[in-house]
């Protein structure tokens, strides 16, 4: 992997993470578009542990979106919201933890990619036909939280948006627009470090990564350009939801699989020859 792909995947992940278009769908479309060699073990686990530092990058950039929300959290770390959002993070757990492998394989190959995209488009275009709902965080329930959960593990699949999923099934148990994009990406935030932390472990452990095949230069572009561009994902976003205009993103993301889907079913020499 050289310097521009590094930088070019970070954009790509920092803008797809915290949009409703499945940041794992694109990296893997972008990986394949870009020609980044994925044919041996060692690759993939550079790939693999690439991808954990543009999780990081996306990481700081939604801690320093919401600073203030999560040094609330730090000073009260029992209160309503922070036990929430771990509720929120136990059926992605489960998941990962029962399928993870399967989970992994999945983003070797582009197979998932159109069904996925697909997916996500059906339940964006659910979403814009909900109304605001009242729940706050009061009101909000712990049945509420472990479904938003699990739809976040849905959303370990590539192509599938977890931004998509878990705002629209916080909009289909009645929460306010503006809290339920506020709970999606605070929710985030465990995943997204447990996974890191893990993933880390894995590299450490894994005998054919080494520093020879991992270019720092290349992962800190690639966290930086994630970072940034995941800063001002999360501000647009934030907008989008409030004003309702999700299924201009439903509709992206539909084009997407659909061409995806067409491409794979009679343009298979073709795919097979640019991947």
């Amino acid at each position: 992997m050289n310097l521009l792909q590094a930088i070019i995947l970070g954009i790509v992940q920092g803008l797809t993470e915290f949009l409703p278009i499945s940041s794992s769908g694109h990296l893997v479309l972008f990986q394949n578009l870009l020609g980044v060699d994925i044919s041996t073990p060692q690759s993939q686990s550079m790939i693999v542990a690439f991808y954990v530092a543009l999780h990081v990058g996306t990481l700081f950039a939604v801690m320093f979106f919401f600073r203030q929300k999560i040094m609330e959290i730090i000073r009260h770390p029992f209160s309503k919201l922070p036990v929430q959002i771990v509720v929120a993070t136990i059926p992605a757990v489960i998941i990962n933890f029962l399928f993870g492998d399967f989970i992994e394989s999945t983003y070797l190959s582009t197979v998932l990619l159109g069904p996925g995209f697909l997916f996500t488009g059906a339940a964006l275009l659910i979403s814009q036909k909900l109304a605001d709902g009242n729940k706050g965080l009061e009101e909000l329930k712990t049945s509420d939280s472990l479904l938003i959960g699990l739809a976040q593990g849905v959303a370990l699949l590539p192509a599938v948006s977890r931004s998509g999923m878990t705002i629209t099934s916080a909009l289909i148990l009645g929460l306010q627009r503006s809290f339920a994009a506020d709970f999606s990406f605070l929710m985030s935030i465990p995943p997204i470090l447990g996974g890191a932390l893990l993933d880390v472990l894995d590299i450490i452990k894994e005998p054919t990564v080494s520093f020879e095949s991992i270019s720092l230069v290349n992962f800190i572009a690639g966290m930086v350009a994630a970072g940034i561009t995941g800063f001002f994902a999360i501000k647009l976003m934030m907008n989008v939801i409030k004003n309702m205009k999700l299924k201009y993103f439903a509709y992206y993301v539909i084009t997407l699989g659909t061409l995806i889907i067409i491409g794979q079913l009679f343009f298979r020499e073709t795919i097979e020859m640019l991947f």
